[in-house]
């Protein structure tokens, strides 16, 4: 295996990380107004992420970063030709940490209304895009012979991107669900395992759809297997988070997410950014990469650097594993 092919691996792990992270982040901030009935209960819900949810987005960082050095073309083309969603996700991660740390730092109603609100749609919005825009680097863009994104905003608002935004959408609330219900206690985790649920079937219905047209667009025997596991680990999840198995549960919908991305990233190889325009003129792992040498350097970086960071994070999970609920929440919150 050459080095171009392991770094296409790492940056699907990568992304793989965030996703399975950064996706019940993004469910929780949803759930404060999908399950949350008052103030007290939306602490709760912030409060199961507020000790992790900073640490998640290193993942984001590590994939961006990672593209950007392995695969510089491929980062130039993907940042050109997708930068107003890609400027509209980074506008809600920096307005979503904000109204993280600021919410609580004033007692007035409405400020805190106004920030609980940021949280909600800055949730929102990136587990749509970050569908929409998988969807659309799967499917393929138009792309000319100089590697250039030829397209349009309208180019990517198609019914395959709009149909997988959904799915990110609907898993990473469900996800998100879950992993509420593995973190509190009271009436907020019986509520959020009924949430789960419902969310869970809403999901299988989107997933299966959108998995079963990459598959026929694009699939292979690995994708098929993958899609297997995604399928089956995603009724597994819905069945355990019944069961009130919050632990299975949510590793379940954690493996969902591993599978659904491994299969979008096989059906991708060797391709790293189609074109819609010309087959000839697609990215690839080997057109789109960096030099053997900066692939090498990269390589004994990330050996190091890696485990340190998976270390420190998991240290972070263990430290705060505890549940909480509606009484550890003082009322002058």
């Amino acid at each position: 295996m050459e080095l171009h092919d392991v770094w296409f691996v790492l940056i699907a792990v990568l992304w793989t990380g965030y996703f399975f992270l950064e996706g019940f982040d993004f469910g929780i901030g949803v759930l404060t107004k999908l399950l949350a009935r008052d103030r007290k209960e939306r602490r709760v819900l912030i409060n199961t992420i507020g000790p992790v949810w900073d640490g998640n987005e290193v993942w984001l960082l590590s994939a961006g970063g990672a593209t950007f050095a392995a695969f510089p073309e491929w980062y130039a083309t993907l940042f050109s030709g997708f930068y107003l969603p890609l400027l509209l996700i980074l506008v809600c991660l920096i307005v979503r940490g904000v109204a993280f740390e600021y919410r609580a730092k004033r007692p007035e109603e409405r400020w805190q209304h106004n920030w609980e609100q940021a949280i909600f749609w800055t949730s929102l919005l990136p587990a749509v895009l970050w569908g929409v825009a998988f969807g659309n680097i799967v499917r393929g863009v138009k792309i000319d012979a100089e590697m250039e994104y030829v397209g349009n905003l309208a180019d990517l608002l198609n019914p395959y991107a709009i149909l997988g935004g959904l799915v990110t959408l609907t898993l990473f609330t469900f996800h998100g669900a879950v992993f509420a219900a593995l973190k509190t206690v009271g009436d907020i985790r019986a509520r959020a395992r009924k949430q789960a649920v419902a969310l869970g079937l809403l999901t299988a219905v989107l997933a299966l759809g959108f998995l079963s047209w990459t598959q026929l667009d694009s699939g292979d025997g690995a994708s098929l297997a993958a899609m297997v596991v995604a399928v089956v680990a995603l009724v597994g999840a819905i069945v355990a988070i019944r069961a009130g198995r919050e632990g299975w549960s949510f590793a379940l919908s954690g493996l969902t997410i591993v599978a659904a991305v491994a299969m979008l990233f096989l059906t991708l190889f060797p391709n790293v950014m189609p074109s819609s325009l010309n087959e000839q003129w697609n990215l690839t792992v080997t057109n789109a990469s960096s030099t053997p040498y900066t692939l090498k350097i990269m390589t004994w970086c990330a050996g190091i650097a890696t485990p340190v960071v998976l270390l420190y994070q998991g240290w972070t999970y263990w430290v705060f594993r505890k549940r909480i609920g509606t009484h550890h929440i003082a009322d002058s919150h």
